[in-house]
């Protein structure tokens, strides 16, 4: 049993989505799960708790919850910061799908992996939901990576059945087989905080035996789901001619793909039907900005989202995302939301209280954890970092004494991993 201690001030959003902040808290940790947190305790309840570790923040420092990035593709990180000169469909022909080819060496695998597990974790990234490739071997090697390093991660196998000329597709059985493979390969690594994710691409690169397929094997293992929709005005077109005049939420929904745990990268272009469809089935959008812009594929309405009650988490969506900093994206989701207020298409531009909701208890809720992680509840798992304002070399200068609300601001409008001093996955310190 390993007991924790961590005292000063605290930033966490609550149960509605208010952002509270608390100057002075202790919160007491057991085996990596929070026991209590109490506001101005006195030295003898800390006395009493007999910790292993006590951690005192200093002054311009506190704490938060771990960010959650709900879509990165592990895959694409060396083509971060290439071909933004095209649009996404291209974009993936072009530098995407060569470069997930070359996983099919593991050496290849392990390097890359190994770099992108503890780079996320350097800029604050608690939680991951990875999209791999299509080869088994890599993808179990992304998972025992994030076991490795300490990140709570889902890890998803890529399925693709629709031919290609470059060959980087399965046959439907095959597709079925590795991921059944990969699934039990998961759950020997034996790591409750790793866990598989079913991940068909999209609905233009499975057909529908195999999405329906894959949702069989989610339900019968009670699986989260991730796949993509509605990022680009092409592919709703697309989606129109290979199935009929329908959209992307409609074959989804009837392959039996849209549940409580279901997450869905971009929405855009979704239709009222769509919205209507997914709030019923409890399914979530994740909101990758940097994407968005980068490809060109649009600028996402968030409040229609909202409006429509649907979880919205964000994502990186590496390397259609030219960082694979949830902070960064934050910075993103103000200049999108100021973007549709200045043109008219959104009367609330959205401000650092509600994207700090977004990349923490936000993301929990959009992947159906909120029962694990996301604020600092008792009982809930500690994932947490400690934010220091007075790193060395970082963008922030204390000129003056700032409130703690004030300091949260700065740090999400002009911070960086610099100022990410420590991370903690389940009690566990990972930087």
């Amino acid at each position: 049993m390993v007991r924790q201690v961590f005292t000063g001030s605290m930033i966490h959003a609550d149960e509605n989505g208010e952002v509270i902040f608390k100057e002075s808290v202790t919160i007491l940790v057991e085996d990596g799960k929070i026991i209590d947190v109490t506001e101005n305790p006195d030295q003898q309840k800390i006395d009493d708790f007999h910790a292993d570790e006590v951690n005192n923040l200093s002054p311009g420092q506190f704490i938060v919850p771990g960010f959650i990035d709900c879509h990165i593709h592990a895959v694409q990180f060396p083509n971060l910061g290439l071909g933004y000169d095209k649009t996404v469909l291209d974009w993936l022909e072009a530098y995407t799908f060569p470069l997930e080819r070359q996983f099919i060496d593991q050496q290849f695998a392990e390097k890359v992996f190994d770099i992108v597990v503890k780079r996320s974790l350097q800029t604050g990234t608690t939680t991951a939901c990875y999209f791999s490739c299509l080869y088994t071997e890599a993808s179990v090697i992304l998972a025992e990576k994030c076991s490795q390093f300490g990140q709570r991660a889902f890890v998803g196998k890529v399925n693709m059945n629709v031919p290609r000329d470059d060959g980087y597709y399965e046959s439907t059985d095959k597709s079925i087989e590795s991921t059944l493979a990969f699934i039990k390969a998961v759950e020997q690594i034996g790591n409750p905080i790793i866990r598989p994710i079913i991940t068909p691409r999209h609905a233009l690169k499975c057909d529908m035996e195999l999405m329906q397929e894959l949702a069989k094997i989610a339900k019968e293992k009670d699986l989260h789901i991730q796949s993509h929709i509605a990022e680009d005005r092409d592919e709703k077109e697309i989606v129109k001619e290979v199935y009929g005049d329908t959209t992307c939420t409609a074959v989804y929904d009837s392959a039996g793909l849209l549940t409580n745990k279901t997450i869905l990268a971009h929405g855009i272009y979704l239709e009222d039907s769509e919205l209507n469809t997914l709030a019923k089935r409890g399914t979530a959008i994740i909101h990758c900005p940097s994407s968005n812009i980068n490809l060109k594929s649009g600028l996402c309405d968030v409040r229609r989202l909202n409006a429509n009650n649907i979880d919205v988490g964000l994502g990186t969506d590496v390397s259609g995302g030219a960082s694979y900093s949830i902070l960064d994206e934050m910075g993103l989701v103000l200049h999108v939301s100021n973007s549709l207020f200045l043109t008219g298409h959104d009367n609330v531009p959205f401000d650092y209280k509600d994207v700090f909701f977004m990349a923490t208890l936000g993301g929990a809720k959009a992947l159906s954890i909120e029962d694990k992680v996301g604020n600092f509840m008792a009982g809930k798992e500690f994932d947490a970092l400690v934010i220091d304002l007075n790193a060395e070399n970082s963008l922030l200068d204390n000129f003056t004494d700032y409130t703690l609300e004030e300091n949260l601001q700065r740090f999400i409008y002009s911070g960086d991993d610099r100022n990410i001093l420590s991370v903690y996955v389940k009690g566990r310190k990972v930087k």
